[in-house]
């Protein structure tokens, strides 16, 4: 069997699928869209980075309200697909940059806002990517991440991530509220608000958007008809196959350590 990493089989799963997610109604409309999205309003000045940017929706969207948007992604067949979409709708504050969110390739404090949307669940070393994410936002600055998260519970945990693994190899995890928040937290990133989403998933454009291979799509069919009424209640899942899942957008903003800092030895007695 060849050897593949996991930021080879992520750039293989997406870059054939490029203009499947541009033309996602999923992705390219939501609420947790337009909430993240509100993120970036009313800072004309700013310079934003779009960490994981797909189909480059969020870019798009922020591209209306700030100075500059950087849409990086660890595709190549993504970031052309951003940048033809940006050239035909005229957005030109639009650029992009190809990489690793573990070793972002940016100066430290360079960026005012730090958006991320549906893909820290592919992310090698979800730690490392927030981190990251941290280091090159400047003190004071917001930084927003929307994702899938896991119930929490581990009955219902199980089966999400079994689901996502069969219908995409490159999935790693949904991670909890808890553990996103812990996370945070960690890179030195402090939690404003958590705003919670249910969204309805069509199951044949969900298997198709990824070409989930038939065998698959059928193992995933099995086990939702195998698990508990308790599971399948749970996401709504229907005779189709289609199902709800639980997104969350967490608004966050790196405080400045040296003012804390500051402050809190003001209070030492000398």
């Amino acid at each position: 069997m060849a050897k593949t990493s996991h930021e080879d089989l992520v750039d293989i799963q997406f870059g054939a699928r490029a203009t499947a997610y541009l033309a996602s109604a999923v992705h390219a409309q939501g609420e947790d869209l337009v909430a993240l999205a509100h993120l970036a309003q009313g800072h004309p000045h700013a310079r934003v980075l779009d960490l994981g940017c797909g189909g480059g929706h969020v870019s798009f969207r922020a591209a209306a309200s700030v100075h500059e948007v950087v849409a990086y992604d660890l595709s190549a067949d993504m970031l052309a697909v951003v940048s033809s979409a940006a050239q035909q709708r005229g957005i030109a504050n639009i650029t992009t940059q190809r990489g690793r969110v573990e070793t972002l390739p940016f100066e430290s404090k360079s960026f005012d806002i730090v958006l991320s949307r549906y893909s820290a669940h592919h992310w090698h070393d979800f730690a490392a990517g927030l981190k990251e994410a941290a280091r090159v936002l400047k003190c004071g600055g917001t930084a927003g991440f929307v994702d899938v998260v896991s119930p929490g519970t581990a009955l219902f945990d199980s089966f999400l991530q079994a689901i996502e693994l069969m219908r995409d190899p490159s999935h790693v995890r949904d991670y909890s509220r808890a553990e996103w928040e812990t996370a945070l937290a960690a890179a030195g990133l402090t939690c404003e608000a958590t705003q919670r989403f249910r969204v309805r998933l069509d199951f044949e454009e969900w298997v198709e958007r990824m070409k989930t291979p038939a065998v698959q799509v059928d193992a995933i069919r099995t086990l939702q008809r195998a698990v508990s009424s308790d599971v399948r209640d749970y996401f709504q899942v229907a005779e189709d196959g289609s199902f709800s899942i639980d997104v969350a957008l967490f608004s966050t903003f790196k405080r400045n350590l040296e003012t804390s800092s500051s402050k809190s030895n003001s209070n030492v007695p000398r």
